[in-house]
Order: structure tokens, then sequence, then C-alpha cells
């Protein structure tokens, strides 16, 4: 029996308590203010208690709501200051942790999917849960042969609940809109269910970590434990020790932040072009940051649940499109845009508006160093959302082909965490190494835009 709280009535009645709560905490706002407290710290309290809300129901139900409030939570840099703080704290705490499951429950799946005899594969077995996520937990362990692995148990019911969630919140979507300004919640929405099937297969998991686990062996900056054993709800892999990325984003050094965007930055861009597949959960709870012999660190890389598979590497019209709009052929990127499905047919863009639109979007290309900041992230999110602006006009006309979809949240959450890190990363030196297209003969000299302001 699940422990989980699956049926479908308790759990649309814990979603439907979201917006409802807002609605019900903006009411109570107004009554406070009425009483002669002032709009900035009754503004506080809402959204301290917005906040705290969101991650007692997200974090309660896991499933879908929890992977819903994770893919949320890389993009907290977008939201103003003033509404951030809270929301940053409770929705990184989605990052790391949850609600465990009961001992017996974990013991009853590892019966099932081990046999009775499952204790006989470890020499050690710690029922306490290392880390508990969306659809699944981890458990520290020995393996019989001596190897400290990392036992990945998937909870009962998740497919259910995962499915139940999402299809409640795609309903709640225009309401939960607000919770990052400028963002359409529900194409995310319905990204994840299409991608529920593959997360709840372990198989397809344990094939895609042991590809990128071969490919990086010895790599020098970056760690993937190697897969030891894989059965239905059930993956063990090799245990690695190492910093969470939310511990370093809340207190690492400047090296450490900018040495953790480096090697991201690095892995997000070199493992397509080596595995043909995309990791695509980037959220700080799936990344470690490792000493190396030499007194610098690596990145540790977990959870291969979700994938993007890119036979060839990434398509090679991005990184052509991107030195093009670098370059400033406008007339040129219109073109592979049009070809690409960017701009449908019935539409009519001018070639210079498009050029205007990308470039400071992709401002951390032009420059040898560039240092993501939540406010460069604030400033894009701002000028993309406010209705006035002709930055907001023209987006509202482009297109997201489907093939890029992944491609294109993937890089969006990854320039997230950037911003989170507040990392100074060498970008240009990545997409010149591992993107197609984008490096030339004649590529070495791109004039330098000024870094953004930290």
């Amino acid at each position: 029996m699940s422990d989980l709280p699956r049926k479908a009535v308790t759990r649309t009645a814990k979603l439907a308590a979201l917006p409802i709560g807002f609605a019900g905490r903006a009411t109570w706002g107004i009554g406070r203010r009425i009483g002669g407290k002032s709009a900035e710290i009754v503004g506080r309290e809402l959204q301290q208690r917005t906040a705290d809300q969101l991650f007692k129901v997200l974090g309660e139900l896991k499933g879908g709501a929890m992977k819903f409030g994770q893919a949320l939570s890389v993009f907290e840099s977008a939201l103003p200051e003033d509404v951030a703080g809270p929301y940053r704290a409770a929705l990184t705490k989605l990052q790391e942790a949850a609600p465990p499951m009961p001992t017996r429950t974990v013991h009853a799946v590892l019966d099932e999917r081990l046999g009775e005899q499952w204790r006989e594969l470890f020499l050690e077995f710690d029922d306490r849960p290392s880390a508990a996520a969306s659809i699944g937990q981890v458990h520290r362990a020995v393996w019989h042969d001596g190897r400290e692995v990392a036992v990945k148990v998937q909870y009962p019911g998740a497919g259910e609940a995962l499915l139940s969630d999402l299809g409640q919140l795609s309903r709640f979507a225009r309401l939960l809109g607000p919770l990052v300004p400028g963002m359409d919640i529900k194409p995310l929405i319905t990204e994840l269910r299409d991608r529920v099937s593959e997360e709840l297969d372990y198989a397809l998991e344990a094939q895609a970590q042991q590809a990128h686990a071969e490919k990086f062996d010895e790599d020098p900056d970056v760690v993937v434990p190697h897969v030891v054993h894989q059965s239905e709800q059930v993956l063990v892999t090799e245990w690695i020790d190492g910093t969470p990325l939310a511990e370093v984003i809340d207190n690492g050094s400047e090296d450490e932040r900018d040495r953790a965007g480096q090697l991201l930055a690095r892995f997000l861009f070199s493992g397509p072009a080596r595995t043909g597949l995309l990791h695509a959960d980037p959220h700080p709870g799936n990344f470690r940051l490792l000493p190396d012999e030499k007194g610098g660190w690596r990145l540790g890389v977990l959870d291969f649940g979700t994938v993007d598979r890119l036979p060839g590497g990434l398509p090679e019209p991005i990184g052509v499109s991107l030195r093009r709009t670098l370059d400033g052929e406008a007339e040129a990127v219109y073109e592979l845009l049009c070809e690409e499905g960017f701009v449908k047919e019935s539409i009519e863009l001018e070639p210079d508006a498009v050029l205007d639109y990308l470039l400071p979007i992709i401002e951390p290309a032009r420059v040898d160093a560039f240092t993501f900041t939540r406010s460069w992230m604030r400033n894009q999110a701002a000028r993309i959302a406010d209705p006035r602006s002709p930055a907001h006009q023209l987006g509202k006309q482009l297109n997201l082909p489907p093939s890029y979809l992944l491609i294109h949240r993937v890089t969006l959450s990854t320039i997230g965490v950037l911003c989170q890190l507040g990392a100074t990363v060498r970008l240009r030196d990545e997409l010149e190494a591992w993107l197609p297209g984008f490096a030339t003969e004649d590529a070495a000299e791109v004039e330098d835009w000024p870094a953004a302001e930290a």
C-alpha cells in the first residue's frame, strides 16, 4: 500500500487549495492594511505565508506536484527581488528533500523487486533516506563487493500521482502563473506530463546514466556514478560525496561558484556531443561539487531519469543561428529561423527586429567571460514579459518547434542556476568547443560587450 496520498479526490483538494489559498491570503492582507499595518510589511507576510504553503503542499504530495515545484525553483532568479526571497527559500527546499516514505514501505518495495533475501546483496543498508525527491528516495548502502552505493527506491503509485497532479496543475495554470511573472506555466506542465513514462522507467534511466558514466570516466571535470544494479522501481549506483549545488549557491566562495558554473555549462554542452543525450533535469539538487586531487573541484552529476535523445549532438542550426546573430547577420538569422519553424509561414517579421530581440538574450556568448546575475535574469524576463515592450509583441509571434522544446527548457533552467550561483563563466569557450555550427575559422575575434553588473 502506498504512503503517498494517492486518491484523486484528496490530491485534487490539496492542489486546489493553492490558488484558493493565494486568494484568501490576499483578502487577509487587505484586512491587515485596514488595521494599520504598512503595505510593505503585509506584502512580506503574504509572500512568506504563500511560500510556506507552496512548499508544504508540493513537498507532501511528492509526485508531479513536487516535480513542478522543482522545475519552478530554477526560475526564481527571474522574480523581482522583493518577491523572490520568500519563494527562494521554499522552492529551493524542493531540490534536496521531501518528507520520506516509511521504512516498511521501502522494505516492501525491496522485497518485491530484489527478492526477500535482498539484504544479502548489501553489507550495509541505511534505512534512513539520504535524499527524497519527486518519485523516489535514495538510501546509502554498501554493496556486497564493498562499494558504497546509492539505492534509489521508487514510491509505490508514483506514476498515478505524477499524472494526477500534473493534470490538476494544468487546470490551475492560469492561477499559478503569478508564481513566475512572464512565464507561461501551461507548456511547462504539458512537457513534464509528456516525460512521465521515461521518468518512471529505471531501465531507461540506468542506460542513460551508464552511457554518461562510460563517456565521462576519468574525466578531469565531471563525475558520473556508474550503475551497479537495476530492477523495476529500484536503481543502485555508485555513491559520490560532495557539496550539493544548493549549498554552493547559499554559502560557496566566489571561486567555488565560478568553478561550479563553468563546469555546469561545460556539462550542458559537452554531454550531447559525447553521449548523444542531454541531461534534462538541471536543478541544483542533481549536482555536487567534489574536490579533486589538485585542490580544485569537479562536478558530480546525478539523476538521468529525464534525457533528450540527440544522436548527432545539439542541432547544428542552434550554433549557426547563434554565430550569425553575434555577427549581426539579420537576414541570414531570420531565414534560418523560418527554415527551422521558429517563424511560421503565416507570420512575417522584420529581420532587424528579430535581431534586436535576440541580442540581449545571447549577451553571455558575446564576451570572453560573463557574470550571470539575478538582476540580469530579471531584466531579461521583464523585457520579454512587459506587454508594452516591442520584445513582448515580437516574442508572442515566434514559435517553438516541438523538437526544440526540451532543449529550450534545459537551457533556460541552466541559465537560471548560473544566475543563482552568480557565476562568472567563459561560456563562449564552451560553445566553440562543443556546439555544432558555432565555431568558425575566424571566430576568435568577436567584439566584447561590457559584462552585466553584478
